[in-house]
């Protein structure tokens, strides 16, 4: 898909496939209606506007449609795919760090009441493991801005691929 093609699509088309970028639909119907955009950037810029205005409820319905770290997610859709590729660090990882992941993000989600959240791609499983345990020394507002800040840079990610096409691997599809 293309901007111009992003930008051409009816506004309940142009939100499904916005959509996959982010699960909160409020971030999906503003980022739409804004169109249209003359580039990637522009594209980004109104995403991140959308991103900051969303109330504490909306992230949380956007954290809701990512996995657990090291869960491999089922499915041929898109975002399964995604899901898969921004994961592939914890592939091939030792059992005893799957075994400290599931445990990090039981404390986790028993800390903070949700997902934890880390803009895995490039990350190894032991970078992603490091991280979650410091974020668990985190208090609550701190860490609402750090899963804010992982949650934009996720999304600009999935923006680039849905824009250029890039599957899973990051190749063209």
């Amino acid at each position: 898909m293309t901007v111009e093609r992003l930008n051409a699509l009816s506004g309940e088309r142009a939100r499904d496939e916005l959509l996959t970028c982010c699960a909160s639909r409020r971030w999906a119907d503003a980022v739409a209606a804004g169109r249209p955009y003359a580039g990637l950037e522009a594209l980004r810029s109104a995403s991140a506007a959308a991103l900051a205005d969303l109330d504490w409820g909306e992230v949380e319905k956007a954290l809701a449609a990512h996995p657990r770290i090291g869960d491999r997610v089922r499915g041929g859709d898109r975002e399964a795919a995604w899901s898969r590729g921004e994961q592939s660090g914890v592939d091939g990882a030792a059992a005893e760090l799957r075994k400290a992941l599931v445990e990090g993000n039981r404390a986790y989600e028993e800390r903070f009441g949700h997902v934890f959240l880390i803009c895995a791609t490039g990350l190894s499983a032991a970078e992603m493991l490091a991280a979650l345990r410091a974020r668990l020394a985190n208090d609550p507002g701190t860490e609402r801005e750090v899963v804010r800040d992982e949650l934009a840079k996720i999304v600009d990610l999935r923006l680039a691929k849905l824009l250029n096409g890039l599957g899973e691997t990051g190749e063209r599809a």
